[in-house]
């Protein structure tokens, strides 16, 4: 089967809380604008009953009602959606491929924001209870829906042990499953410590999950001595699994710079290591993985995308000039030196009537610059037929351009 090819300004790889955000602010700067999600707008928020902590809504708000508000709103700016599965992707060069089953979708920019999914225990049963029928994996999203019932937190690991002393404050007691023989754990020793000071936790040693019961929510956790082989049923209003997170990052392997664990490295612009193409929310390597600070990766990388496609255009129809002579002056604003010498390429442009003088300030952004391979200004560059013939660096005169402009 032929795949069609259609061409978007911006194709957004997943329509969690940060893709949906990227693509209200791409669709509302006009960009034809495409997010692509392989299971459920909104991602694994839509699965939290309540978020209490996100800005605006001092009720609450269940995550499902929460991102069909995000999707209404990218919709409304026109943004597109694909409801399928991404097959592989071209990064390099200006025009992005990303490859569907039945499309290749062509882009200048990529935003990827494919989440991840938390690692399972494959303990029986485990699928009936995902989620909003017992077994979560945020304490942060469910611990007040927990505030004096009993819970359980499987791993020993900081995260574990850190989100169950925090579920403490909520829960009047909380049992914790660790594989390790007695008073072992992965977790720091601080928080080891603390925890077991904190008189609300309780400790199943040598243990690990077994099977998941109960009838339509979750009432037992069965647990499995590691050693003895006995099964102790343990009664439970939730289940909260911390054994580690797995980032959907396989396709971009080879292509994008990740950490170990296989989440994309991104600096603050959510820029990743090739131009163009940025990551954002629980796929990136971050300190805090929740819907609003997704949110804030989504509104940077779609202000982002939308002033790297003007630079694309700046770029092709100005400083190369079609091939003709093109004069480029890079400076910074804040510097005195810099705006003083602003007054001899306006002199040399009046000069050179036939000549394109462009003065790039890289104050806000230094997309231009870095295109021409400039680091620090002032510098001016000498362009022609497409392709870098000189640069000055720092003692910039009238005599040296005219020099170089030949």
């Amino acid at each position: 089967m032929e795949k069609k090819t259609i061409q978007y300004d911006v194709v957004i790889i997943g329509g969690g809380a940060a893709g949906l955000t990227a693509g209200i602010y791409c669709g509302r700067a006009k960009l034809k604008t495409l997010i692509i999600e392989k299971t459920l707008v909104g991602g694994l928020a839509t699965y939290t009953n309540e978020i209490e902590n996100y800005p605006g809504f001092p009720e609450g708000a269940t995550g499902l009602g929460l991102m069909d508000l995000f999707h209404k709103q990218a919709k409304k700016f026109g943004v597109e959606f694909k409801l399928t599965d991404v097959r592989s992707v071209s990064l390099e060069g200006d025009v992005k491929k990303v490859e569907t089953f039945r499309n290749i979708f062509e882009a200048k920019a990529v935003i990827i924001g494919s989440g991840g999914k938390p690692r399972l225990t494959g303990a029986k049963n485990e699928e009936l209870y995902l989620y909003d029928k017992g077994i979560s994996f945020c304490a942060t999203c469910d611990a007040a829906a927990n505030t004096g019932k009993t819970v359980m937190v499987i791993g020993s690991g900081d995260a574990a042990i850190e989100e169950g002393m925090f579920l403490t404050k909520f829960a009047d007691k909380v049992i914790v499953s660790v594989m390790h023989e007695n008073g072992k754990m992965d977790c720091n020793e601080i928080a080891k410590a603390q925890a077991l000071a904190n008189p609300k936790m309780e400790f199943m040693w040598n243990t690990v999950v077994d099977s998941f019961e109960g009838e339509e929510r979750l009432s037992t956790v069965v647990l499995k001595n590691v050693k003895t082989e006995e099964k102790i049923p343990v009664t439970v209003d939730s289940c909260f699994l911390f054994i580690g997170y797995l980032p959907n990052t396989e396709i971009f392997q080879g292509m994008l710079d990740m950490n170990r664990g296989g989440y994309l490295i991104t600096n603050e612009r959510m820029e990743t290591n090739i131009p163009g193409v940025y990551a954002v929310g629980d796929v990136r390597d971050k300190f805090l993985k929740q819907v609003a600070t997704a949110v804030g990766d989504g509104a940077v990388a779609g202000y982002g995308a939308e002033k790297y496609l003007s630079e694309c255009e700046i770029f092709e129809q100005q400083i190369m000039n079609e091939g003709n002579p093109s004069l480029v002056y890079i400076y910074n604003a804040v510097d005195a030196h810099s705006r003083e010498l602003l007054s001899v390429f306006k002199e040399f442009e009046q000069n050179h009537s036939g000549m394109r003088v462009s003065c790039i300030d890289t104050y806000k952004s230094d997309g231009l610059a870095k295109r021409l391979g400039v680091q620090n200004g002032p510098c001016a560059v000498w362009i022609k037929d497409c392709k870098i013939q000189e640069k000055i660096d720092g003692d910039i005169t009238k005599e040296r351009i005219e020099s170089i402009c030949k």
